[in-house]
């Protein structure tokens, strides 16, 4: 629903050239009203001239774009190419050509609660994701420099500070621009001020060196995700050098822990390892998936001191030492969100999981159980374990050997999930040749019979329809959730694992020529 005021905003935006030659007469507190209605109508031009004129001292995105009394509906997933391109370049005209600095009061860009989603609602339907975003701020704020020492600015220019709090996603490609822009932060304008950090397809070297240039003590959220090569010793160097106070989220990349090749020395260092985590008091959400951490869970856990709300610890090899101190550990009752894909959850530990279960379920938000082996006779007592959680929101299972009638009585179960939103469920078993072996191996993943899948989904999907569940959302993405940041960088990932197969390849035939 819109406010008249809202209606008001929108017919006074609509035209873009009226408005541009009337801001000067608009009250400072209309702004943010103006500024979501150009960001609805995706008015770039009156975008960018409300930032350039900007009077407030703060212009927080998540805030603006988010739901108001004069427009409920959340803008903040629309990452709008012409918007945020006008925004940006709207932040760096501000600084150039406003008349006085004396009536420059702005100090503090939140550009942070920009959320990046798979589908797109904007006219345009082109978007500017994070990794773009950091591209194009580090380009601004060198542009910006160059023009200001060419033009040699007054003074009252030089004095103005802006913090600019993003979150930056760094790769191999806009590793150089982005370095020099945090090397040069201090003669700028416009102060990078990094709030989460997400590196992929980057040198181990180049990933210790910007880390440090990004000002770690502010650092909220740290992902190390994609193609760093990041081995415990890493780690442990990392957490020893450097300190992260305000931590909240730490995601570590794929094979960090090996404890199969454990050494006296590997011991030390993992106990170090949870040490240096424990300082962190306010990390909340802990990722650590494709890790072999058979028995070690409660080493590296246990030295916190604030209990988890989040913990991915997916393919991670966990006994059932593990899991049982996960369902008595003081974090069980705290966890909002938790995966434990990988693990062959009924035949290793089926009464400490549904223990855990119990405990985190007034909390549990997301669940996910994918590729646990969950089969039909499994279904009756998944319904029991998760009868309690009145609060999930998500559940994904896909990858598990589950027959289409067992699918139909999970989803029956599942409509009396009061706040669910989010399901995401394997393709029936019987939809696959007699003889399929789970897990199914990516070549025979889309290898079944698509038309009765098809059936089956609508099946599922009325089940939803007649309880009055249309809110629930039900689908199978065969290879996995969509990743934002995995999505803009797709051809970089690729090349980039094309490369290093290549020098595998390499390497093998060198030691082969070697061996003859």
């Amino acid at each position: 629903m819109k406010s008249l005021r809202f209606i008001s905003a929108e017919a006074f935006v609509s035209n873009a050239e009226f408005a541009r030659k009337s801001l000067g007469c608009v009250a400072h507190n209309l702004f943010p009203l103006l500024f979501k209605a150009s960001y609805l109508l995706e008015q770039g031009e009156v975008i960018h001239d409300l930032v350039e004129n900007w009077p407030l001292v703060d212009f927080n995105m998540g805030k603006l774009l988010g739901t108001t009394v004069d427009y409920q509906e959340d803008l903040s997933h629309r990452t709008c190419l012409v918007c945020l391109e006008s925004c940006l370049t709207g932040l760096r005209d501000y600084v150039l050509n406003h008349p006085s600095p004396y009536v420059k009061r702005l100090k503090v860009v939140d550009l942070t609660g920009i959320k990046d989603v798979e589908v797109q609602f904007c006219e345009c339907k082109k978007t500017m994701g994070r990794w773009s975003r950091t591209q194009m701020l580090s380009k601004l704020c060198l542009e910006l420099l160059v023009y200001l020492q060419q033009t040699q600015c007054n003074l009252g220019t030089s004095e103005i500070n802006i913090d600019v709090l993003i979150d930056l996603f760094v790769t191999e490609r806009n590793y150089e621009l982005v370095v020099q822009a945090l090397l040069k932060k201090c003669y700028c304008p416009l102060k990078i001020c990094c709030v989460a950090f997400r590196s992929d397809n980057l040198a181990l070297q180049k990933f210790f060196y910007i880390i440090k240039l990004i000002d770690p003590s502010l650092l909220r959220k740290l992902e190390i995700v994609h193609n760093v090569r990041l081995e415990m010793e890493h780690l442990e160097i990392l957490f020893n050098s450097i300190h992260f106070p305000l931590l909240m989220s730490l995601t570590l990349p794929a094979r960090t822990f090996n404890v199969r090749r454990f050494t006296a020395t590997d011991e030390r260092m993992l106990t170090n390892i949870g040490e240096k985590m424990g300082e962190m008091t306010q990390l909340t959400e802990l990722s650590m998936s494709f890790s072999i951490l058979t028995g070690r869970i409660q080493k590296l856990l246990s030295p916190l001191k604030t209990p988890l709300k989040m913990l991915d610890v997916s393919n991670c090899s966990l006994n059932h030492a593990d899991m049982a101190y996960l369902a008595n550990s003081f974090h069980a009752n705290h966890l909002e969100a938790l995966d434990l894909s990988g693990h062959n959850i009924p035949d290793l530990y089926p009464s400490v999981f549904f223990k855990l279960l119990s405990h985190s379920s007034s909390v549990l938000r997301s669940l996910t159980l994918e590729d646990c082996n969950i089969q039909d006779t499994h279904v009756n007592m998944l319904i029991l374990g998760l009868s309690p959680c009145q609060k999930l929101q998500e559940f994904k299972f896909l990858g598990n050997p589950l027959s289409s009638q067992a699918l139909k009585h999970l989803f029956t179960f599942l409509c009396e999930l009061p706040m669910l939103k989010n399901v995401e469920f394997p393709v029936p078993r019987d939809c696959y040749p007699i003889g399929i072996t789970y897990p199914i191996d990516d070549a025979s993943l889309c290898r079944f019979d698509h038309q009765k899948y098809e059936s089956v989904a609508e099946q599922l999907n009325l089940i939803l329809l007649q309880a009055n569940r249309e809110d629930v959302k039900a689908s199978t993405p065969l290879f996995g959730s969509y990743d934002a940041a995995v999505q803009e960088t797709n051809n970089e990932l690729g090349a980039y694992l094309i490369k290093s197969f290549k020098e595998t390849l390499e390497k093998f035939t060198t030691s082969l020529n070697k061996i003859s």
